[in-house]
Formats: C-alpha cells, sequence, structure tokens
C-alpha cells in the first residue's frame, strides 16, 4: 500500500515539474518578438505545438538563449 501512495505522490510530482517547466518555457519563448521567433524558424502560433513535442521543453529556452548570445556578440 506505501509503494502504491509513494508511486502516485512521485508520478504527481513529475507531473508538475513538466508543467512548471512547460509554462516557463512558454514565457520565455511568448516573450520574444516577432523577428527573434522567425530567426529560430518559429512562429508564434506554433509555440505550444513545439513544446508539446518536445522531451524537455527547457532544452528549447536553452537553444534559443545561445543563439541570442550568439546574436548580440556579432
Amino acid at each position: 500500500m506505501l509503494d502504491f501512495l509513494g508511486n502516485t505522490l512521485h508520478g504527481v510530482g513529475e507531473r508538475i515539474g513538466e508543467w512548471r517547466r512547460y509554462q516557463q518555457a512558454y514565457r520565455e519563448l511568448a516573450s520574444l518578438d516577432d523577428r527573434a521567433l522567425a530567426d529560430i524558424g518559429v512562429t508564434r502560433s506554433e509555440i505550444p505545438f513545439i513544446l508539446t513535442h518536445v522531451s524537455d521543453p527547457s532544452r528549447v529556452v536553452a537553444v534559443d538563449a545561445a543563439n541570442q548570445n550568439g546574436r548580440q556578440a556579432a
């Protein structure tokens, strides 16, 4: 019984973590202007689709941050 409860709580915690990573990535991508999104090949309407089809949404934002840093240095 305790194993079931522990596994259930662990699963809930994992889902909450996924949801929080999705929300953070969505906020960061949505905060970009249309030109910055176009630079990474994304339209504003594609953001939810992209984030639901990647295994770790925070990786999308990390790639974008690297692109932004490289563009500023040039």
